[in-house]
């Protein structure tokens, strides 16, 4: 049974030039029939579902949403799911979509962790990404929050910005440290396909840091980060102690989990599988009671050791190794020269990525696959 949730609420004010999550634009009456429909569906779902661990909603912009509509989800979900006394619900934000009356029905509603997408302090930074909020808004919307009793914020930051220095990375962290926010994510931008950034790239109106400059601004944020006292726990991700992200933890662990929504992705029984893109056609699916499963895969052998090596190894507490050499006999050779040469160490029965190599995992990772024969 899944015990993690996951609602994709597909709603923004405006898209992002390096976005490809699925996002449109807020149309209320459309976005009240949606809810009706994600209601049904998870009414379907329950049936898979044990006693939540953790729900993460996530867009698009969710607290574009009426208040109402947060009312008739969360009591769709108490009505339908048993919850873990300790579970952790999550709530995405973006500064200029929240105020105290919405944070106050969030927390009233059982709200205890949001994660507000700042990714910059600098204004010229975040009219080149497209945001539609300035530093000032992003400061105002983390003091609502703080001022409200949430006791889990968490701050998203990006860095390989076009236009992006050192020197402003470096202010972006301390603004952001200076918060004290319980978790920070820091994000390498990357300039995806079909996306206005990869356009404005192709045309040369952008230009992306060197990669020299990019690894170099990763590396201030995890020594950084760790002399504020935040935990690395993951390539991108920073925790106070407690405070890691339990919903992003069972990804990396290869764990169950179900995905309401529009796009929304599960993984039960090792079948991986997404529904349909289409808010039409998700909606009037789920008029029939049918949810609109647009592709369906059996995760094979391979397949699974690819993951467990490429999600376990994001956790800086890297992968089980007893577990890698019952799936993997042959881990101790493939990965003896990525040892020798540091980029992986065994420490504790754990096989990891060390400092050096980090900064460097997709090349440590798919390397270590040639060696695996994957």
């Amino acid at each position: 049974m899944a015990e993690f949730l996951y609602i994709h609420i597909p709603y923004c004010v405006k898209k992002c030039i390096y976005c490809d999550f699925l996002s449109l634009p807020f149309d209320e009456l459309i976005a009240r029939k949606y809810v009706d429909s994600l209601c049904r569906e998870l009414e379907i779902r329950k049936a898979a579902a044990g006693t939540l661990k953790t729900i993460f909603i996530g867009g698009g912009t969710p607290t574009l949403l009426p208040e109402d509509c947060f009312r008739q989800l969360f009591h769709c979900l108490r009505e339908n799911f048993d919850f873990s006394p300790e579970i952790e619900i999550s709530v995405e934000a973006n500064p200029g979509t929240v105020s105290a009356p919405k944070i106050g029905n969030l927390l009233t509603l059982g709200v205890n962790r949001m994660s507000i997408g700042i990714q910059s302090f600098n204004d010229n930074e975040l009219k080149t990404l497209g945001r539609i909020h300035n530093s000032d808004e992003a400061l105002e919307a983390v003091r609502l929050m703080r001022t409200s009793g949430l006791m889990n914020l968490s701050v998203d930051l990006m860095y390989g910005i076009p236009g992006q220095t050192i020197g402003t990375w470096q202010e972006t962290l301390e603004k952001a440290a200076g918060l004290t926010p319980q978790h920070i994510s820091s994000y390498e931008l990357t300039p995806e396909k079909d996306t206005p950034l990869s356009l404005l790239i192709s045309k040369k109106a952008l230009t992306m840091p060197e990669e020299g400059l990019i690894l170099d601004m990763y590396s201030l944020a995890i020594d950084f980060l760790r002399e504020n006292k935040y935990d690395h726990y993951e390539i991108s991700n920073f925790a106070f102690p407690g405070f890691r992200c339990r919903h992003n933890l069972n990804y990396w662990d290869r764990g169950k989990y179900i995905g309401a929504g529009a796009g929304a992705h599960s993984f039960i029984q090792g079948i991986r599988s997404r529904n349909t893109d289409d808010i039409n056609t998700y909606i009037d699916s789920l008029t029939n009671d049918v949810i609109p499963v647009a592709e369906a895969t059996e995760i094979s052998a391979d397949e699974a050791i690819k993951e467990f090596i490429f999600l376990g190894l994001r956790k800086t507490e890297g992968v089980d190794l007893p577990q890698a050499k019952t799936m993997m006999p042959d881990i101790m050779d493939a990965c003896s020269g990525l040892v020798e040469h540091e980029y992986l160490a065994i420490t504790d029965n754990r096989l990891k990525l060390t400092r050096k190599g980090l900064p460097l995992s997709n090349m440590v990772i798919v390397q270590l696959f040639e060696r695996l024969g994957l």
